[in-house]
């Protein structure tokens, strides 16, 4: 429950564009190892994320009895704060073996990229002044699960960056953002009075749903301009198969305010962002 499944998708989808995006450059998968753990790794920092989230969330007060999202471990008692951070710390341990790796194969950069991520996933709710409770979570997002993710994915691969790449994370970034937006939106009553700033809190509902539809439209938007500037095929633009899934979450997060279809939202948001990677990724490897 802690490590949030539905969240996933954001810590897998641009692993493996950046990586097609690479085999599509090279013709092949040049290094599989740095693929793997490149995957892993982001789904541990993701998984760490979320943990770490847990717990200062709850050590804060903003994890209450009347949220509407899903149960959280640390805060209804299921699991010990000392347990969650401990599985907090095994999560991040993973990432950073994973690291050390890649490090190996691409040098020391990409492994102080890595540990940057960690850190900001820790400070995201944790800390003296989590930059989450001020605003910053779809900032955050974007960056590392869009550009960072993306971009470091073909770089392990090639250990270069191209325009390409760059274009592709942008999309992706956006997609990912949408996420924390959905989450944000449906707690911003109960993260209001905890004095949670996040910037649904700071815009209000009815702005933060329409950077919702931004986001989205922004992600389908950017694909053909990253695959024109990276001079590649636009048979990825199957990528844009994907779109009637939005309908139906923009529509929701819209009319509805209740926890379930809330959450079912984020679900389906999580869900459109992995068609939309793994129809871009397949038209990166079929024009390869």
């Amino acid at each position: 429950m802690a490590a949030r499944p539905r969240t996933l998708p954001a810590a897998i989808a641009p692993v493996l564009v950046g990586t097609a995006a690479a085999v599509n450059w090279a013709g092949d998968l040049p290094r599989w190892g740095a693929f793997f753990a490149a995957l892993v790794g982001s789904i541990f920092i993701q998984i760490g994320t979320n943990l770490a989230n847990d717990y200062s969330d709850a050590k804060r007060g903003a994890d209450t009895a009347d949220r509407l999202g899903p149960v959280r471990v640390t805060a209804s008692g299921l699991v010990t704060p000392q347990r969650v951070m401990t599985a907090t710390w095994i999560a991040f341990a993973i990432a950073v073996a994973c690291g050390l790796y890649l490090w190996s194969v691409a040098g020391v950069g990409i492994f102080v990229i890595g540990l940057f991520s960690i850190a900001a996933g820790v400070l995201y709710t944790g800390g003296p002044r989590p930059y989450g409770y001020e605003g910053f979570g779809e900032v955050f997002v974007f960056l590392f699960f869009g550009l960072v993710a993306v971009n470091g994915s073909y770089y392990v691969q090639l250990e270069e960056l191209d325009a390409l790449p760059l274009g592709l994370s942008i999309s992706i970034g956006f997609l990912a953002a949408a996420i924390i937006v959905v989450n944000n939106v449906r707690d911003v009553e109960t993260d209001r009075r905890a004095g949670k700033n996040t910037l649904a809190v700071r815009i209000g509902r009815d702005r933060a749903v329409q950077l919702y539809k931004v986001l989205i439209g922004g992600g389908f938007l950017v694909l053909p301009i990253a695959l024109v500037a990276g001079e590649a095929s636009l048979l990825p633009l199957i990528g844009l198969l994907a779109a009637p899934l939005a309908i139906k979450p923009v529509k929701t997060l819209e009319e509805r305010r209740d926890g379930p279809s809330l959450n079912a939202v984020l679900g389906q948001t999580g869900a459109l962002l992995a068609v939309f990677s793994l129809l871009v990724t397949v038209g990166l490897l079929i024009s390869a």
